[in-house]
Order: structure tokens, then sequence, then C-alpha cells
């Protein structure tokens, strides 16, 4: 599928972020998605997965929550709030506002948004839907739960990928067991032999077989949330 990508700006309160949007050429209507990176930023990785999901039908927004800032610092910040204050931080009013921006495209359908992360971004992404009904699918990797736990009481369906042995494992599962207590949809998978961040095709801990499962069990997900083809 032929698609056009770019940087582009946004405002969250008084700061404005960037971020790389992918977007498949014709006027749509184009589910859309947010991806959210890991503590590496919005990197090359990141802008990838963007015209990956670009290609199958998806307008794909990779927001940069660094936008501007010391890396250093803004990680600081992001992993405190997600630890102190996990469901109301600046992180994730800067995730409405990118979801906000998306929404507005020409040629997005606003009824049919949902968002990805990796690793803090796979964190993001489920605290953040515990409190932004407008998205109606997530697909954390490796992620941590929200505090509280309950909260995932609220959480849109979920396609969620983990590696065994890893330190998020425990998290999948305590997730994997609290959306089965509120009947909320979810796919939930556990790799062995893959390690953090195995999603990653520029990274060492690249698994090429979990990546490829994992790839194909959120586009067979997100296609029947969101109504987006799961063919390659």
């Amino acid at each position: 599928m032929t698609q056009v990508a770019q940087m582009t700006s946004f405002q969250s309160g008084s700061r404005q972020l960037e971020g790389y949007m992918a977007r498949p050429e014709g006027d749509g209507p184009f589910p859309g998605i947010v991806i959210i990176h890991e503590l590496f930023g919005l990197n090359e990785n990141m802008k990838d997965i963007s015209r990956r999901f670009a290609a199958q039908g998806y307008v794909a927004l990779a927001v940069d929550l660094f936008a501007g800032r010391n890396r250093a610092v803004c990680l600081f910040r992001v992993m405190a709030g997600l630890l102190l204050n996990s469901l109301h931080n600046s992180g994730i009013q800067d995730l409405k506002a990118a979801l906000t921006f998306l929404s507005e495209q020409p040629g997005v359908d606003d009824s049919r948004l949902g968002a990805v992360g990796y690793c803090l971004g796979g964190s993001f992404a489920i605290a953040w839907a515990c409190t932004d009904n407008r998205l109606k699918a997530i697909a954390p990797f490796y992620a941590s739960n929200p505090r509280p736990l309950q909260a995932v009481a609220r959480l849109c369906p979920v396609v969620g990928s983990y590696p065994t042995g890893d330190f998020t494992t425990p998290q999948g599962h305590k997730l994997e067991s609290a959306l089965e207590s509120y009947n909320i949809p979810h796919d939930i998978k556990f790799y062995p032999g893959a390690k953090h961040s195995f999603f990653n095709d520029q990274g060492r801990s690249y698994n090429a077989a979990a990546a490829e499962d994992s790839w194909q069990r959120v586009l067979a997900f997100f296609k029947k949330q969101i109504g987006v083809r799961a063919e390659v």
C-alpha cells in the first residue's frame, strides 16, 4: 500500500510535541494508531513501525514524549509519573493530546482509535487506556501495570506480548488475570526464549520468531476491534 510519512508537531497544553506520522494514500476513512516509544525515544525503529502500520491501512502517529527536553531528565519524569501517579501524569496528558491531534487528521475515523507501546510505552498505553475511552484497542509489549491494578477494569480490549523470564513477565500474568476477572477481551501471550525489547529489529535482543508472531497477533486483534484487515 502506498503511503506518506513525515515529521509533524502539535500542542499539549503550552508545550509543543513532535511526532512522526505515516498514513496510507487516499481519503479513508482509516483507523488511527498512536505508537509510544521505549526509553530510547522516537528513533528509527519507531518510525519504521509507524510505516508498517500505515502499510496495513492505519494512520499511525509515533509520538516523542521527550521532545524539546533533555532525554535523561524527561525519562526520570515520565518514569516517576508512572510509578507515583500512574493514571494522572504529564505523559498521559501528552498522549491524550496526541490522540486528539491524530483524530482530527483528514481521513481518520475517530471512532476507531488504538495505541501500541513498547516497554515504557506499553506501560503508558495500559495506564492511559484506563482513563481515555476514545481508545478501542491497545497493544502493550513487555509493559508494567498501573497502580492500582483495579484500574484496568476500565480498559478497552488488550493484545499483550511478553517474554518469559523478564521483569515484566509477572506483570503480564497479573494483567491477564485481571482482564479475565473483568471480562475484558484480551489476548496475552508469553514467548519462551525471547528477551526484553524482542520486537526491536534494530536492537541486540531482537527475536524474529517472537516479533513476527506478536505482529500477526496485533494485526488480527486490531482487525477485529477497529476493523483493519490482518494480512501482511
